[in-house]
Formats: structure tokens, C-alpha cells, sequence
């Protein structure tokens, strides 16, 4: 919880740094789908990750000039644990918070409702294990769930729309990609497993925003 609470404050001084000419705010939701990475090893090959899962976001956007914009996100996401092989699948509760700020590029033409935009940024993930730990768990020889939390530096890319419905009120749509090092915390490499290193977390999101 200390770490989600730094977050927060690092990412809104970094947005209340300047005074901006125009603001946007905007909350949406969508899913998070998480492909996994490989686990190759003695037992076998197995797949290790998280399941889809609802995702909810905010965030408030600084207009600073005609193509450019700084956004500070927050998103919770809901993705539980995951290992996968031979048909069989054991799963584990779970979620994770992420925080980022986004320097984004976008369209200005004169007189259109429509905007399209391009983001990339950095932040961190935080990662959750909620469920109750047993004492034996299907797929244990590849791997084993934690009820602990990891933190993980995060890159993130996304391209979306933008289409103004009424004065000040705007519909937003995006695709995005959430990049960070897979959190063998949470599922930990059984001996003589070795995992993939990277993990990514495609989420499509629809927002409505205010322009202030």
C-alpha cells in the first residue's frame, strides 16, 4: 500500500509541475489479455501468466502544445494467476495497479471531431497476489502461487481515437500494451524451470472525458 501511495504522489507532481491553457480528465474500462510466457524445463513445457481480466482507468491529460500532450494514468486491473499445460490449468487470485505518466502526439485538424493519437510512457506495475495458499497445487512442478505483492518498472505504448460528442465532452477509445519483466514473485519458477522474462498486457479501453 506504501508503494501505491508514492506512486500517486510521484505521478501528480509531475503533472501539476507546469499550469496548462486546457486540461483533459477521462475514466474508462476494458480488459487486460496477458499471453504469458513459456516455461521449459525437466517436468515438461508449460505456459505461466494471468488470466483476462476487467480493467477500470483515469487519468488527466495536459494540453501543453498543438501536437503534444502529457498524460498521468492509473489503472487497476483484474488478473488472476495463471499456469497452463496438457490441457490443464491452475489458477490463483489476483490483480494489479499500474501507474505511468505518457508523453502522447496527436492529430489537430482545424474544424474535425476527430482526433487519433499515438502514446508512449514509463511508470510501474504493481503486482498482486490475493488467493490462499494451499499446501499442494496443481502444476507444482512448474511453478507455485504467492499471496505477495511485486513491483515492476514499466514501459507502455498505445495508438487510440478521439471524437468530441457535445462541447467539452469527448469519446476515447484505445489499444494498448503494458510492458514489464514477469513477476516470478508471484508465480515462482519450480527447480529446474526456466521462464520467460518479459510479459505483456494488451488492453483495449473505451473512456469518456471533460475538457476543463
Amino acid at each position: 500500500m506504501r508503494t501505491i501511495q508514492l506512486s500517486v504522489l510521484l505521478l501528480a507532481g509531475a503533472a501539476t509541475s507546469c499550469f496548462a491553457q486546457q486540461w483533459e480528465f477521462g475514466g474508462g474500462a476494458g480488459a487486460g489479455f496477458l499471453p504469458g510466457v513459456s516455461v521449459t524445463g525437466t517436468p515438461g513445457s508449460a505456459t505461466a501468466g494471468f488470466q483476462a481480466g476487467f480493467a477500470a482507468s483515469a487519468y488527466a491529460s495536459q494540453n501543453m502544445y498543438k501536437n503534444w500532450s502529457g498524460e498521468i494514468h492509473y489503472a487497476y486491473m483484474q488478473s488472476n494467476l495463471k499456469l497452463s499445460s496438457g490441457g490443464s490449468t491452475a489458477t490463483f487470485s489476483g490483480n494489479s495497479h499500474v501507474f505511468h505518466y505518457d508523453m502522447v502526439y496527436h492529430t489537430n485538424k482545424k474544424g474535425s471531431r476527430t482526433q487519433y493519437f499515438a502514446a508512449a510512457g514509463a511508470g510501474l506495475k504493481v503486482f498482486r497476489g490475493t488467493g490462499t495458499e494451499a499446501a499442494y497445487q496443481p502444476l507444482s512442478q512448474f511453478g507455485y502461487f504467492t499471496k505477495t505483492q511485486a513491483v515492476k518498472p514499466m514501459g507502455t505504448v498505445a495508438i487510440g481515437v478521439k471524437y468530441i460528442l457535445a462541447p467539452k465532452v469527448i469519446l476515447r477509445t484505445e489499444f494498448r500494451d503494458y510492458i514489464t519483466a514477469f513477476p516470478k514473485e508471484l508465480i515462482t519458477p519450480a527447480p529446474g524451470t526456466k521462464y520467460g522474462s518479459l510479459l505483456h498486457d494488451f488492453v483495449p479501453m473505451v473512456s469518456i472525458a471533460y475538457e476543463y
